[in-house]
């Protein structure tokens, strides 16, 4: 989802000499593949947007891979970017690597203040590694790495399988099934009163090329909205999107997650970048391109 909306926003904006590789053509894991890629390709700036991600399961079940998987990929991209001479590279995070219970809205400083969420703590530990990572390279080597945090994303090319997607797409694909099956109730994870910020994934694609246009300092860069709304508002929502008539059923007896996580947005509006894309639309113009492309059948 990510690493295609950079490359939209990149061919929109006339680039024309983009690299891409997936993930059957080149395992950013292994050491010799990584190393191989950029001796060949010698690329001069670097969106560093692949990981492992996933859900409250996802990261809760899978946590060996977690960290594994997201260490690794990062270790491999960083070093070989200093090694070829990248001329910038940009790491991108989560809103993951905050502690749990920093205060809100989350600011840069807040980075390491507190602990983390239990439930996704290997993959915050693996991101906050590679913001490490790219401040080391950046004092000892010089190279101008920089890291971006963006908040919760969603958009085209989303993940919706349920075992391992986030809380937009899950709800969205479970609201969505529940109407077309005439169910009378959908359930919902946890209690509905965490709050989460959400981002069109355009937007995001939009900041991330802003920034590497625009900033070169060590340390990390929020990216998000600055707003906002409880699970069982966002749920509320997708279900007047959806237009499903049933019932929310709140399990609270299945994980909650962080309480709250808004980011603090006042280091990015200072470099004049600004969201474009409302909630409410966003989920809109999702949900058309479900449909339209038959995504849940």
């Amino acid at each position: 989802m990510v690493g295609s909306a950079i490359v939209r926003r990149l061919e929109i904006l006339g680039f024309r000499n983009i690299i891409i590789r997936g993930s059957k053509e080149l395992d950013l894991r292994n050491q010799a593949q990584v190393e191989t890629f950029f001796k060949a390709e010698k690329p001069d700036l670097v969106f560093l947007a692949a990981a492992k991600v996933g859900g409250i399961y996802a990261n809760n079940t899978f946590r060996a891979e977690f960290i594994y998987d997201n260490i690794m990929i990062q270790s491999n991209v960083i070093h070989q970017s200093y090694r070829n001479q990248v001329k910038k590279l940009m790491f991108l995070g989560s809103s993951c690597i905050y502690p749990k219970l920093a205060p809100q809205p989350l600011k840069e400083e807040y980075l390491l203040s507190g602990p983390l969420e239990q439930t996704n703590e290997p993959y915050a530990i693996a991101k906050i590694a590679g913001i490490k990572m790219c401040d080391a390279y950046r004092s000892q080597y010089g190279c101008n790495f920089v890291s971006a945090m963006p908040t919760n994303l969603y958009g085209p090319n989303d993940n919706y399988d349920l075992n391992n997607s986030h809380v937009l797409p899950a709800l969205l694909r479970k609201i969505h099934t529940a109407k077309v099956e005439g169910m009378p109730f959908v359930e919902v994870w946890g209690t509905g009163n965490p709050r989460r910020e959400f981002l069109h994934v355009n937007d995001m694609a939009d900041a991330c090329v802003f920034l590497m246009e625009n900033y070169n300092g060590s340390g990390l860069v929020n990216i998000g909205c600055g707003e906002d709304l409880s699970i069982k508002d966002l749920a509320l929502l997708i279900k007047r999107v959806v237009g499903f008539n049933g019932e929310l059923n709140f399990n609270p007896a299945q994980p909650d997650g962080t309480p709250r996580k808004l980011m603090d947005v006042t280091k990015l509006h200072s470099f004049g970048w600004k969201h474009k894309i409302n909630l409410e639309d966003g989920i809109r113009s999702v949900y058309e391109e479900v449909l339209t492309k038959k995504l849940f059948v």
